[in-house]
């Protein structure tokens, strides 16, 4: 029998084609999303919740998160790019063992539900996906991941270092397994670090196993200027130009960063509908760049938000993404650039959009997916109220602290603050000993 929940009296930011803000009830009927109106009469439902001076906005879509690197948090602080992965972040990576993936994981999500996120796409690492997996279906969370595929590169550990068949063969026993698991909630994502890190075989293969099967690609790109000359030196491309050349560049590819596209990338992006996850936490704390996000925008390129990993951020809080989102572009283009409302959709339905899910998720409207955070508005740091767009209120005052209920799939994960599907206090307590164990492991493997 499927559960029901009706939230009463709310605020409701739709984010639907008219970008309508409402008033009323929402009522909820299994996974989705069953009616929206005033004062809604349901005659049975198992659960009330009155939402009244309570806005509810559509659960946000982070498009690029390291689930396997919150373990990690602080312990990248202050490098750019290829020194934070070769000193920190692979060595660390090699260390995981499956607890560690395990509680890395819960941990990550636990943040992200606290902050209103409810779909993630997800990169791990090498080794030990498969106890990632367990904790995003243990935790309820809607996710697209997939083990971080690298078949080249000297300085990489020899824990980390993967023989091409191997890899490949390893990804696709996951997708096998957890592809559209729990009726879709979860999907596999083919996860190629970068180019730096994989054979151009590779690459191909991944090419075609994502035509074949539809799914998505997810991996780096045009991140940082040595990368990119790194790039350039070993295959004669640009990296956008490469992948397109390899047949990647299609509207199943998520890129994180895209910092530093020429005009021809831009193109080709453009064209084949590629989506680019800004991250600008990330990018700003390994300094790596500001992207252009305005020109993306202007030739109406996919562009969603990320908060990347704990090491490279240190929080994955989509609150604090959407206003550097928004304020970091101000200087160069404008203080009408990167409006509220922008910067809004592509916390939402751009997210969905770029993960194929524009017509299921991001946005609340009736047959869709439940997938909601019921925010609490009511604090000094958002007032006063009167007369103020609320996406504004949203995306340049509120908090994390400010979400109250987080609801993934019609079930909540997350009821006045206190987490329903993830032991708080056992997965802190298991995160540092996971990570004491890890920093011992990381010291032998040198």
């Amino acid at each position: 029998m499927m559960a029901s929940i009706l939230i009463k009296n709310a605020q409701m930011i739709t984010m639907n084609e008219k970008e309508e803000i409402t008033h009323g009830d929402l009522y909820i009927e299994g996974d989705r999303i069953k009616a929206i109106g005033g004062n809604l009469n349901v005659a049975f439902v198992d659960k009330v919740i009155d939402a009244t001076n309570r806005t509810i906005i559509p659960g946000f879509v982070q498009t690029h998160i390291h689930l396997c690197q919150t373990l990690f948090r602080g312990k990248g602080d202050d490098l750019e790019l290829l020194d934070w992965l070769k000193k920190r972040i692979w060595p660390l990576e090699a260390a995981h063992d499956q607890e560690s993936i395990y509680y890395s994981a819960l941990l990550g999500i636990g943040e992200l539900i606290q902050s209103g996120t409810t779909t993630i796409v997800d990169m791990e690492t090498v080794h030990h996906t498969d106890f990632a997996f367990q904790a995003i279906a243990a935790s309820g969370i809607r996710a697209l991941s997939g083990k971080v595929m690298m078949d080249q590169g000297s300085e990489v550990p020899k824990l980390l270092q993967e023989n091409t068949t191997e890899s490949l063969q390893a990804s696709v026993d996951l997708m096998e397994k957890w592809h559209m698991h729990d009726n879709g909630r979860i999907q596999y994502a083919f996860s190629p670090r970068f180019v730096v890190s994989c054979t151009e075989a590779l690459l191909k293969e991944v090419s075609q196993l994502s035509k074949a099967h539809k799914i998505h690609v997810h991996t780096h790109a045009s991140e940082n200027k040595a990368e990119i000359e790194l790039v350039e030196r070993e295959t004669g491309m640009r990296n956008v130009v490469y992948l397109d050349y390899l047949g990647l560049a299609t509207n199943r590819l998520i890129l994180a960063h895209c910092i530093w596209l020429d005009d021809e990338e831009k193109r080709i992006i453009k064209e084949n509908g590629v989506n680019v996850s800004h991250c600008p936490g990330s990018n700003l704390k390994l300094a790596s760049g500001i992207a252009e996000i305005p020109s993306l925008l202007e030739q109406q390129i996919s562009v969603s938000l990320g908060a990347d990993g704990a090491p490279c951020n240190n929080n994955l809080d989509m609150f604090n993404e959407m206003r550097l989102a928004a304020l970091i572009q101000k200087p160069v283009h404008g203080p009408t650039a990167m409006d509220a409302r922008t910067v809004f959709k592509m916390a939402t339905i751009e997210g969905a959009k770029a993960v194929g899910m524009g017509s299921e998720i991001g946005s609340l409207e009736v047959g869709k997916k439940a997938d909601i955070a019921i925010l609490n508005l009511n604090d000094f740091h958002v007032y006063p109220s009167f007369d103020v767009d609320p996406i504004s209120r949203i995306v340049y005052s509120a908090t994390r602290a400010d979400v109250e209920t987080t609801i993934i799939n019609g079930k909540i994960v997350m009821e006045n603050r206190i987490m329903r599907t993830i032991d708080k206090e056992l997965t802190l307590r298991e995160a540092n000993l996971a990570i004491k164990r890890l920093m011992k492991r990381m010291s032998h493997l040198r």
